[in-house]
């Protein structure tokens, strides 16, 4: 098969090219490389230059390479940011998202997988949480997500396109090989700052609030290595095409979660020395358990991820960093 990965250069998207690639499909990558890296793929992936903004782009590059599915990363993703610049956010992922649609159906009406969040659910008090639970996101961020999720069900409903909707949760870890991983301009998520403080790029880490009602205290979040993602992304969009899923929304996560120390422990235990730390007051909205009930894509797509110790998935995240601490940079 042919993929188009539309953000394909991204974090999750250079993982998930690699993994098409080694299950034997042809990829074409759509990036405007604006948060990117063409440095992350591979030689044998073809790469667009272009944004979701420019309609006429991404029509050109579906009627040039004749994809037979379509994976779409393509977003901004800062919570924070999306806050303090609303505008920004809605133009690029929900505007983007709608050209590329209008595309797919105006050219080739194939296949999509969508890159989506636990961010659409929000704080809710369900542990594990499952794809029926409310979904009342508290960022523009996760509305944007969500929004867009409304889309392409519309589309579906209206012209018959199929689709996937993959809602995950902490996306962790780098390639074993250590040459691609996490690259983000804003550094936020926890194994990488951990990694980041061990290599002296930081002068401490904060963990705020130990006081939650968790077994050490600390917050507990369900951590899903970056290979095993691209791997459900792989499965998602083979079902597609065989055309034994036609509409479908699935949680990628492991089901359980680690506590922010057990993470920073892990860290300790890989690098070998203690990662400086200090307990800061909570943050306002931080639930205590965000934990992804992710039977129904073990069951239905039979995922089975291979990363599942918490220790070797910091080992690869290190790895990474060590190799590479200013990212992609010499």
């Amino acid at each position: 098969m042919k993929i188009l990965v539309v953000g394909g250069a991204g974090y999750i998207g250079s993982h998930t090219v690699r993994q098409l690639r080694r299950a034997g499909h042809d990829v074409v990558v759509f990036d405007n490389l604006s948060s990117g890296h063409a440095a992350a793929l591979p030689p044998e992936a073809t790469l667009v230059r272009g944004d979701l903004l420019d309609e006429g782009a991404v029509k050109a590059a579906l009627v040039a390479h004749q994809p037979d599915a379509v994976i779409h990363f393509a977003a901004l993703i800062e919570v924070g940011e999306s806050m303090r610049a609303p505008a920004r956010y809605y133009r690029n992922n929900v505007v983007g998202s709608l050209n590329l649609l209008q595309a797919i159906v105006e050219t080739r009406k194939i296949p999509l997988v969508f890159s989506s969040t636990a961010a659409v659910y929000g704080t809710t008090d369900a542990v594990p949480i499952p794809e029926d639970a409310p979904m009342q996101p508290e960022s523009v961020y996760g509305e944007t997500k969500l929004m867009t999720e409304r889309m392409i069900h519309a589309f579906h409903t209206a012209q018959g396109l199929p689709y996937m909707v993959l809602r995950y949760f902490n996306v962790c870890g780098a390639a074993p090989e250590g040459d691609i991983g996490e690259a983000h301009a804003s550094k936020s998520h926890l194994i990488e700052l951990a990694a980041l403080t061990a290599l002296g790029e930081r002068e401490k880490m904060l963990i705020f609030g130990d006081d939650y009602p968790t077994p050490d205290g600390t917050c507990l979040r369900d951590y899903v290595h970056v290979q095993d993602l691209a791997d459900a992304h792989v499965l998602a969009v083979e079902a597609l095409v065989k055309g034994t899923q036609q509409a479908a929304t699935y949680n990628v996560g492991l089901g359980h979660g680690f506590s922010v120390k057990e993470v920073l422990d892990a860290v300790d235990a890989v690098v070998g020395t203690p990662v400086p730390r200090e307990v800061a007051p909570r943050r306002a909205g931080d639930p205590p358990r965000l934990v992804a009930d992710a039977a129904r894509i073990r069951q239905e797509l039979g995922f089975a991820p291979q990363f599942t110790d918490l220790q070797e998935i910091v080992q690869t995240a290190w790895e990474w960093h060590k190799r590479h601490p200013h990212d992609f940079k010499k």
